[in-house]
């Protein structure tokens, strides 16, 4: 599961695309124009970028420019009707992962998604620690000092989230579109309900795993 920005400006097949991305379980943002990509990456945090070229506002190359320029390091998938050598080369060039030319078969679209998203995460340590709790997401198994904790599967990737993230405020919105994205039915009580699990079990009296009235929930060392 990887939360994706999708910026395209055709709107039927953004929304077919979109469609087809959560139905392999990723949650999407979707938007039509490069402006608003922009603002969508100055205010969440994304797995993967997927960036049509020719966008109204800003286009793809410049969204992409600006995206590597501020120290974003997560995958660029580039999607454009432009397929000749050059463009391609220019978008690689600029900082894209991956380009694929349209039209294009949606296996061969999913397939690079995944690969993107194997290999960002690869990148990533499979030890997550505050302090003395651990969180090892190769075994998932949680511990804290010597004790293992049980989690449920929501708790386990709320933790994961968070702890990937630490020092960083969400609010319950946010967790629910990371960690309940193919549940409709789920609200923000949802979320309230794990996190006050998730404390219990993890025996928070540190008060490591903060709720900030109105605005959300962070995980990080006690300040």
């Amino acid at each position: 599961m990887a939360r994706i920005l999708l910026a395209e400006d055709d709107r039927l097949a953004a929304q077919l695309l979109k469609d087809l991305l959560e139905g392999e379980r990723h949650s999407v943002d979707l938007v039509h124009d490069g402006a608003e990509a922009l603002s969508m990456l100055s205010a969440y945090i994304y797995d993967m970028l997927i960036l049509d070229i020719e966008m109204p506002e800003a286009d793809g190359l410049s969204v992409l420019q600006q995206f590597r320029s501020k120290g974003g390091t997560n995958p660029v998938l580039i999607i454009s009707g432009r397929g000749s050598a050059k463009d391609k080369s220019i978008g690689l060039d600029l900082g894209a992962d991956d380009y694929l030319s349209k039209p294009y078969h949606t296996q061969e679209l999913c397939a690079r998604v995944r690969v993107l998203l194997r290999r960002n995460f690869q990148l990533t340590s499979d030890i997550l620690e505050l302090d003395d709790l651990i969180l090892n997401t190769r075994s998932g198994m949680v511990s804290r000092g010597s004790e293992e904790i049980k989690l449920l599967p929501k708790e386990y990737l709320l933790l994961q989230f968070l702890m990937r993230n630490q020092n960083q405020l969400f609010s319950a919105q946010e967790l629910l579109n990371r960690v309940w994205p193919s549940d409709s039915a789920a609200t923000e009580v949802a979320v309230r309900s794990a996190i006050a699990r998730i404390r219990q079990k993890i025996g928070d009296e540190e008060g490591c795993l903060q709720s900030i009235y109105g605005l959300g929930y962070r995980l990080g060392k006690k300040i």
